[in-house]
C-alpha cells in the first residue's frame, strides 16, 4: 500500500484519523475475500499488500497502540518494496484482522483499495482503485455498496492531506497517470467512485470523464459472478454453503 504523506506531523495525522472513521460499507466486506485467502481478507495480509506509512505516522501509531510492528519481508519481492522506500517512509505490519483496532489503523488500511484520483488538469475528482488488487478484492467488483460517509470523509482527509504536503499530491497525480496509462493499453475506462456522489468512467486514450452507471460497474476475478464466487471457493477447499449468508 503506498505511503499516505511526507511532510506530516505526528499531530497531522491525529487529526487525518480523527476525521476519516466511516467504515467503507455496512458490509464486512473482509468476508468475502476471506474464503479465497486463507481465510484472512486481503487487505490484511501482507501475503498480498504491505502497508507503508510515514515515520511521522507511524510514531503516532506507536504512542497510541501496540498493534504495529515493522515488517519483515519474506521473499525478494517484500525486499524489493523495503528496499525502493523513501527514506521517510517505513513498510509496517499488523497482528492481523482478528486484532483490529480500528481507531489505530493506518491511512492506508482506511482508504483501501482506494485512493484519490486526480487528472491531467490537477482536479482531485473522486477516489480510483489500485487496480492491482482487482482479482483479489470483492469491493472492487462491487463499488456500488460504498458508502457515502465514506467518501466525504475520504475526500475530506486527502485534502487536509494534500494542505500540508504537496510532494504527496504530487506522488497521486503521477499515479492517477499510471493508471491512465495501464488502462489506455488496455483499452479500457477507469471506474470512479465520484466525490460528489455517483459513479464516473475515465475513458481510454484522453481522459475524458464521463458518468458512469451503476450498472456498468466492473466486476472481476472471482467475483464476476454468484457462480463464479461458489466455484472459487469451492477450490478454495471451502464450504459453498457459506456464500448463502453473504449475498447481497
Amino acid at each position: 500500500m503506498p505511503k499516505p504523506s511526507s511532510g506530516m506531523t505526528p499531530a497531522d495525522f491525529a487529526v487525518v484519523y480523527d476525521k476519516f472513521k466511516a467504515a467503507v460499507s455496512r458490509y464486512d466486506c473482509g468476508r468475502f475475500c476471506a474464503p479465497l485467502n486463507n481465510g484472512e481478507p486481503v487487505c490484511c495480509s501482507t501475503q498480498h499488500a504491505v502497508p507503508v506509512v510515514d515515520h511521522a505516522e507511524f510514531k503516532l501509531l506507536k504512542s497510541r497502540t501496540d498493534l504495529w510492528h515493522v515488517f519483515k519481508p519474506y521473499d525478494a519481492a517484500t525486499r524489493q518494496i523495503v528496499a525502493e522506500l523513501h527514506h521517510s517512509c517505513a513498510a509496517i505490519e499488523c497482528k492481523g484482522a482478528r486484532h483490529c483496532e480500528r481507531e489505530n489503523r493506518s491511512v492506508a488500511c482506511r482508504a483501501f483499495p482506494f485512493y484519490p484520483y486526480i487528472t491531467r488538469e490537477g482536479a482531485f475528482v473522486g477516489l480510483g482503485t489500485y487496480w492491482t488488487y482487482e482479482d483479489r478484492c470483492w469491493l472492487m467488483s462491487n463499488m456500488r455498496v460504498v458508502e457515502r460517509d465514506f467518501v466525504k470523509e475520504f475526500v475530506a482527509a486527502y485534502e487536509y492531506i494534500f494542505a500540508r504536503d504537496p510532494e504527496e499530491y504530487a506522488t497521486m497525480k503521477a499515479h492517477s497517470a499510471a493508471h491512465r496509462r495501464v488502462f489506455s493499453r488496455r483499452n479500457q475506462p477507469i471506474p470512479l467512485i465520484g466525490r460528489e456522489g455517483g459513479f464516473l468512467q475515465v475513458l481510454p486514450r484522453g481522459g475524458r470523464i464521463l458518468p458512469l452507471p451503476a450498472s456498468r460497474l466492473p466486476r472481476f476475478g472471482a467475483y464476476v459472478s454468484d457462480a463464479a464466487y461458489r466455484r472459487a471457493i469451492k477450490d478454495a477447499g471451502g464450504d459453498v454453503t457459506f456464500t448463502a449468508t453473504l449475498r447481497l
